[in-house]
């Protein structure tokens, strides 16, 4: 019987690499072919959009325990093909992003809101908010940070 066991374990575990690797074959696959060597899909890259925030830090100073600071992360599609914000997510759940609901065009310009809850937290604080678009890098990060003192 516990031979049998070890014997279904490993089976499954081999399935799941396997999956894992067919997973990660069709993924490189679906890359290939977006990326091949036609004229067309060397541009693509070119005409990209591309976010730029106007700030990737946003300091806030010192604040009491249990205040909420909200800020905008102001940012700007500098590239040629309009620009997606598929996720905004923070380091925690005290940090609430909102993206913008409609794409940006190119040389438009758009907000990520952030509402930061200081509740439970104390000292100095970093947080960061990862954000995925459509534009070339896909990922990138902004910051708010400050310092959160006792409530009195």
């Amino acid at each position: 019987m516990k031979k049998t066991f070890i014997l279904a374990i490993a089976a499954l575990s081999f399935v799941a690499c396997r999956n894992a690797n067919n997973q990660t074959s069709e993924t490189a696959s679906a890359v290939s072919v977006g990326n091949d060597t036609s004229k067309t899909a060397k541009v693509a890259p070119a005409d990209a959009p591309v976010i730029v925030f106007e700030r990737d830090i946003f300091d806030f100073g010192k604040i009491t325990q249990g205040e909420k600071v909200k800020h905008d992360f102001k940012f700007k599609n500098t590239g040629k093909s309009p620009l997606i914000v598929s996720n905004a997510t923070a380091t925690c759940g005290c940090t609430i992003p909102q993206v913008p609901g409609e794409p940006i065009l190119p040389g438009k310009e758009g907000i990520i809101s952030v509402v930061f809850n200081s509740e439970g937290k104390m000292g100095m604080q970093d947080k960061v908010i990862t954000v995925t678009s459509n534009a070339n890098p896909t990922v990138s990060t902004v910051h708010l940070v400050g310092e959160v003192l006792e409530k009195k």
